[in-house]
């Protein structure tokens, strides 16, 4: 089977490069306080925060997935993009070699972002795979993004 490949949108009146500082550059310290009960921590175990940099996120205990690790792939904060890949986890990962996303943050004219987000699943050989099978990660992705919007309409002074 070939790879699963879907593309997400999602709209916010915070502008995007507001949006991109938070949810990109600021992560390892952002996301864990604003979701703690899923995120435990997330840390950058190899490089600089540039391309080749490693992350690894610990999950909150409950969760099938306890822990992912992320290459990032590219970032530009100029362009407002980022592309990184899964590269260690478990659940629903063991059915993968890899998992890709690009991610872009555009301005609309209403003065807010588009954000886009292409992934891209990489089946293990033999083995099939659904789009249901990753769609509760897609789920979470979408919960975080709206967790940290929410974050940044509340609090129009960070991140400015």
């Amino acid at each position: 089977m070939g790879a699963l490949t879907f593309t997400e949108e999602f709209t916010s009146t915070v502008q995007p490069g507001r949006l991109f500082k938070a949810l990109i550059l600021d992560a390892p310290n952002l996301i864990p306080k604003l979701m703690p009960e899923a995120i435990k921590n997330v840390q950058l175990v190899e490089g600089n925060g540039g391309p080749g940099s490693i992350q690894e996120i610990t999950i909150a205990e409950g969760d099938k997935i306890k822990h992912l690790k992320h290459r990032i792939d590219a970032i530009d904060p100029e362009k407002l993009t980022y592309s990184y890949a899964v590269i260690e986890g478990d659940g629903a990962l063991e059915k993968v070699d890899s998992i890709s996303h690009e991610l872009k943050f555009e301005a609309t004219e209403e003065g807010g972002c588009k954000t886009k987000n292409v992934s891209t699943y990489q089946p293990k050989a033999g083995v099939d795979v659904k789009e249901e099978d990753f769609k509760a990660a897609k789920e979470e992705g979408l919960a975080l993004l709206k967790v940290v919007d929410a974050y940044l309409v509340a609090n129009p002074e960070a991140y400015a």
